[in-house]
């Protein structure tokens, strides 16, 4: 059954834990598993365009239980709808969740086919037990943005008790022990981990961890600071030419509709009618539409990128509008 046909009576239903599928520029149509209340995060990066982190900590706990999630996971899958991936993000850092790995263990038990992702930020692979609750994914995605601690605690603004070696020794057991692929990400602000003695720390780290794949990324919209810009396609060449490492890319701009297999036009008026009347922070259109907020994120991504609406920053945070053409 295609994503399309069932679109309606799926996509529709009132989740509160799962959002999508959306289309995702690594992962393609992703159905997203949401394990933690917003914003809960071992980390307040700078760049992120999810907001400011309201609960910061390593403290792992059920924050929402596995029997919801479960639920909510069966209902879906009644659907026959499959996409290309089952992907753990959303609100905050899913390892802080202890019910992750029994999350993970029940959809491969059910649904074996479609693969398991897990986009992390990779703080909390120094405990081995976050480590093992990871083994029946198939593909892990963690990132790293630094390699000494002067630059993590600027760029990461991480919990207190976080050290930026036991950070990436955890990386290099996890990819030592892992079955699966793993693929890197690091986020290059310009001004922050773009020096020289820091790209070079940041090779030696990632030969160190030797994950399958390496994703530069950079900003697509303004972050948490005003000040802070994003890096140039020239820019992150050179990083590439510099380090000099196998199975590097750039990570890619916002898909084009015209590629994706449920771009919900539906959801695409709805936020342009909804911005053109008050421009609306991400959070705005979340709680108006119903959708979750990595929903909302993909499809500003789009409209940013064919030039449908704009972004502004005021004292409660980043407004989108509608883009007034001449």
């Amino acid at each position: 059954m295609s994503l399309m046909l069932t679109k309606n009576r799926d996509l529709n239903r009132d989740y509160k834990y799962l959002f999508g599928p959306v289309p995702s520029r690594r992962l393609g149509m992703s159905l997203g598993v949401d394990l933690v209340p917003k914003k809960v995060c071992s980390l307040n990066c700078v760049y992120c365009e999810v907001g400011q982190t309201t609960k910061l900590t390593t403290q792992r706990l059920e924050y929402i239980p596995a029997e919801k999630i479960k639920i909510e996971l069966e209902g879906y899958f009644l659907t026959g709808v499959k996409p290309d991936y089952i992907t753990f993000s959303g609100y905050g850092e899913p390892t802080l969740n202890t019910a992750l790995g029994e999350v993970i263990h029940f959809i491969k038990q059910i649904q074996p086919d479609i693969p398991v992702a897990v986009l992390t930020n990779g703080t909390l692979l120094s405990s081995s037990r976050v480590r093992q609750e990871l083994y029946e994914a198939d593909l892990v995605l963690p990132s790293l943005d630094a390699a000494t601690q002067e630059i993590f605690e600027k760029i990461n603004l991480p919990a207190s008790d976080l050290k930026i070696e036991e950070y990436i020794q955890g990386l290099v057991d996890f990819k030592r022990e892992f079955s699966g692929i793993v693929w890197l990400e690091v986020f290059i602000l310009p001004g922050y981990n773009d020096s020289i003695e820091e790209l070079a720390g940041l090779k030696k780290a990632i030969e160190r961890i030797n994950p399958d794949r390496v994703q530069l990324n950079t900003l697509d919209r303004p972050g948490i600071l005003q000040h802070i810009k994003a890096a140039t396609y020239e820019e992150l060449n050179l990083i590439m030419d510099f380090w000099q490492l196998p199975h590097m890319e750039i990570i890619s701009k916002a898909p084009e509709r015209k590629n994706m297999a449920a771009y919900r036009t539906d959801v695409e008026s709805a936020i342009l009618g909804t911005i053109a009347r008050r421009p609306c922070t991400i959070d705005d259109l979340a709680r108006i539409l119903g959708t979750h907020v990595n929903e909302i994120n993909k499809y500003l991504d789009i409209l940013e990128n064919e030039g449908k609406i704009i972004s502004t920053r005021r004292e409660r945070g980043l407004f989108y509008q509608v883009k007034e053409h001449d």
